[in-house]
């Protein structure tokens, strides 16, 4: 697998989005994504309790630890890349998590609208 280039969705480089836990598709702690990643785990989020109930409900259970793969679980507060069109079903079912401009991949735009993720940056 090879990586993308490390690109933000602002044009700048891409930053780290969380270490602890480990996050990205490489497990990097960036949302560096590649052509074998169908999923693009590239939105770089702050997590929510209403985003991880939401995501739970849709049957993607991010609170519950899978040990056999080293996850750890989320709670509210951690950062985490998740995958565009997750990202943006939430957003249209009114739960979306905060995004973290600079640590979300450029490839995220091939799904997301820049303007969408401005909406709901942080801070």
């Amino acid at each position: 697998m090879t990586p993308l280039p490390s690109r933000n969705v602002l044009g700048g480089p891409l930053h780290a989005c969380s270490l602890s836990p480990r996050t990205g598709f490489f497990r990097n702690g960036a949302c560096d994504t590649c052509e074998e990643d169908h999923g693009c785990h590239t939105v770089c989020v702050e997590v929510t309790e209403d985003f991880l109930e939401f995501s739970r409900a849709s049957g993607n259970d991010l609170s519950t630890p899978q040990t056999a793969y080293g996850f750890p679980g989320l709670k509210p507060g951690d950062r985490w890349c998740v995958c565009a069109a997750r990202w943006l079903e939430c957003v249209e079912g009114g739960v979306p998590a905060p995004v973290a401009l600079a640590a979300t991949h450029e490839r995220s735009l091939e799904i997301v609208p820049l303007e969408i993720l401005r909406q709901h940056a942080t801070a």
